[in-house]
């Protein structure tokens, strides 16, 4: 007999899950690269700038910031390209509350690229 949850569906754990996960993880990588320009915009400006950290940085600790703050950026574009593709999902009509929320995603991935360039400025200006 297979192993359910209380609810009675399969459990859905071990390597299969993470398997699955992984392979969900993916498909949005593949499917954000496809449809946001955006995205494969600042792909491109990582994959340009994450050999500079390595190079400009002159520690372990100053190379991971430099690059975390570039894998931030791309976080929070995912994020807002999630944010965008559900509010559009619900409805295309104009709404007020759906430009709050693209408006809001918008400014999160700004305020992620300012704080990628800061660290870039603070860590290089040492």
């Amino acid at each position: 007999m297979e192993d359910q949850s209380p609810s009675g569906y399969k459990r859905n754990d071990g390597l299969a899950r993470v398997w699955r996960a992984m392979g969900y993880s993916l498909a949005g990588l593949a499917a954000a690269f496809r449809g946001e320009a955006a995205f494969r915009q600042e792909v491109l400006a990582c994959a340009l700038l994450a050999p500079l950290a390595l190079w400009l940085g002159e520690s372990g600790p100053e190379r991971a910031l430099l690059l975390a703050s570039l894998l931030l950026v791309l976080i929070v574009e995912l994020f807002n390209s999630a944010i965008e593709a559900a509010v559009d999902r619900i409805s295309e009509a104009r709404h007020p509350l759906s430009k709050r929320a693209k408006d809001i995603g918008s400014a999160a991935v700004l305020v992620a690229i300012l704080a990628a360039a800061a660290t870039w400025l603070l860590v290089l200006a040492g």
